[in-house]
C-alpha cells in the first residue's frame, strides 16, 4: 500500500470535482420536455388513478421508472429501480391511500449503507387539496423537482462514488409529508447512514409573486440544532454553542461552498437559517425528524398564483401551475448545483462521527476525532465564536492536532474528512472531550 503523503497531496491539490461539474450541465430542453410529459398526465394527485395507463398518479410514476430503467441500461445495470408503498389515512386520504416512493438506487463502491439522497415529489393538487379529477399540471410543483431528479440521475449513471445515490421519487407530499415519511422509515428499515438529502421542491421559476426576476438565486432551507434531539442533547449543544452547526445546518454551508467554488453555474445560495419556507414544511421535514442531514432547495422568490391553483384567469389575474410560467435555464442551473452536491458528497468520506475539543484554561486547543473509513486526510476549520461561516482552516493527517494561539473560548471548530480524490465530507462540529 502506498504512503499517505502522496494521497494527501493529491488531496490538497486542486479540486478536481469543481473542472468535472464544468464539463457536464445540465440540459434545459430535456428538463423541458420531461416536465411537459409530467403534465400531460392531466393529475397527480394522491388519489388520482393509480392503474389508468394515460392519467394519473399510478401513470406518471410508471413513465418516470421507465426513464430510470433506460438510464440504468444506458450505464449497464448502475441503476435498481423499485417502489416501496405503504397505506395511509388521514384528513387529506379519509378512506386512505396507497402512497408508493420510486427509488433509482447507485449503489457505492465503499459502504453500500453511506447515502445520499436527492428527492421530489411527483404528486401536484389543484385549489380544492380532495379534487383529484381536476386537470392539476404541477408544472413547478413539482414537476421542476422531478425533472431535477431524472437529470442527476442521467448525468451521474455510470460515474463510481463511494456512497450510494438516491434518487427519489415521492408522493403524498400535499396530503401529508407522506412520501416523505414513507422515504425516511424506508432508510431507517434498512440501516442507511444517510450523509444528505436533498430535497428539491418548486425550483423551476424566477418571476415573483410581484414580477420582481431572481434569476441567479437559490434557496435552501436548513435546520440549526437537530429537532431530533433529546432534552439532555439539546442542552450539550446548547452549552458548546453548536445551535447554528447541527449536521443538516453544515449541509447547507457546504452546499454553499460548492455553488462559490462552481461559479460557473451561476447561483448565490441563499441559505436560510430555518428548516422550511414560514410556517410551511416538505419532504425533508420527517427526515429531519429521524436525525438525518437534510434541507430544501426552493426557488429565489415565489409565485403564489401559481402553486395550488385551479387553472383560471379571474379579472386578468392568471392562475395555475403551468409550463409556460417556467424559467428552464434557471431549473437546469439548480440542476447543475444538486448535481455538483451529490457527486461531492457520494465521492467524500462521511463526516467523522464525532469531533472533541480540550483545551479550557489554555492559549491552546486540542482537537481529536474519530476516524473516516476512506479519509486520507481531515480539514480541521475554525472561526471566532462571534462569526458563523469557517474562516480559517488546516489539513492535517491523523486524528488529532494542535491548534496554537487558538483560544477554545473564542472560537468553533470543526473537522471535515478528506477522500484521495480531494472529495470532502461536512463539517462536524467540535464539542467537549470527556473529562478525566
Amino acid at each position: 500500500m502506498k504512503t499517505a503523503p502522496a494521497l494527501i497531496a493529491l488531496a490538497l491539490a486542486a479540486h478536481p470535482l469543481a473542472a468535472l461539474a464544468q464539463e457536464v450541465s445540465a440540459d434545459p430542453a430535456r428538463l423541458k420536455t420531461n416536465v411537459e410529459h409530467l403534465v400531460g398526465f392531466g393529475t397527480r394527485h394522491t388519489l388520482s388513478s393509480a392503474t389508468d395507463p394515460k392519467r394519473g398518479i399510478g401513470a406518471a410514476r410508471r413513465w418516470v421508472a421507465g426513464e430510470f430503467e433506460k438510464i440504468g441500461k444506458a450505464c449497464k445495470g448502475c441503476l435498481s429501480v423499485e417502489t416501496v408503498a405503504d397505506r395511509f389515512t388521514g384528513p387529506r386520504a379519509p378512506d386512505g391511500v396507497e402512497v408508493v416512493d420510486l427509488l433509482a438506487i447507485q449503489k457505492g463502491a465503499g459502504d453500500p449503507d453511506q447515502v445520499v439522497i436527492v428527492a421530489a415529489h411527483i404528486d401536484s393538487r389543484v385549489s380544492n387539496v380532495m379534487d383529484a379529477t381536476s386537470d392539476a399540471p404541477g408544472a413547478n410543483d413539482d414537476g421542476s423537482g422531478v425533472a431535477l431528479v431524472m437529470e442527476a440521475a442521467r448525468l451521474l449513471a455510470g460515474e463510481k462514488f463511494d456512497g450510494t445515490i438516491v434518487y427519489a421519487v415521492l408522493s403524498g407530499e400535499e396530503q401529508g409529508l407522506w412520501g416523505g415519511k414513507l422515504l425516511a422509515a424506508t432508510a431507517k428499515a434498512r440501516g442507511w447512514k444517510v450523509r444528505a438529502m436533498l430535497n428539491n421542491d418548486i425550483v423551476g421559476n424566477t418571476v415573483g409573486q410581484n414580477g420582481q426576476v431572481v434569476a441567479n438565486r437559490v434557496r435552501v432551507f436548513s435546520e440549526g440544532a437537530r429537532s431530533s434531539e433529546d432534552q439532555q442533547a439539546a442542552m450539550a449543544r446548547r452549552a458548546i454553542g453548536g445551535e447554528d452547526d447541527g449536521p443538516s445546518r453544515a449541509l447547507a454551508k457546504k452546499i454553499d461552498a460548492i455553488a462559490q467554488d462552481n461559479p460557473q453555474i451561476g447561483l448565490d445560495v441563499f441559505a436560510v437559517r430555518r428548516p422550511d419556507r414560514f410556517g410551511r414544511g416538505g419532504d425533508h421535514t420527517p427526515l429531519l425528524e429521524l436525525g438525518y442531514p437534510a434541507v430544501r432547495f426552493s426557488v429565489g422568490i415565489e409565485n403564489y398564483d401559481q402553486q395550488h391553483q385551479d387553472l383560471r384567469t379571474d379579472k386578468g389575474r392568471v392562475y395555475g401551475d403551468t409550463v409556460d410560467a417556467m424559467d428552464f435555464a434557471y431549473l437546469a442551473r439548480v440542476t447543475a448545483l444538486n448535481v455538483a452536491a451529490l457527486r461531492e458528497l457520494a465521492g467524500a468520506p462521511a463526516a467523522p462521527a464525532a469531533v472533541m475539543l480540550d483545551g479550557a484554561l489554555s492559549m491552546d486547543t486540542k482537537v481529536t476525532w474519530e476516524p473516516a473509513p476512506g479519509a486520507v486526510a481531515y480539514r480541521v476549520s475554525w472561526r471566532r465564536a462571534d462569526q458563523s461561516g469557517w474562516t480559517d482552516s488546516r489539513v492535517v493527517r491523523g486524528a488529532e492536532t494542535i491548534l496554537k494561539d487558538i483560544v477554545v473560548d473564542d472560537h468553533f471548530i470543526g473537522v471535515s474528512a478528506i477522500a484521495a480524490n480531494g472529495a470532502e465530507s461536512i463539517v462536524t462540529f467540535g464539542g467537549m472531550a470527556p473529562r478525566r
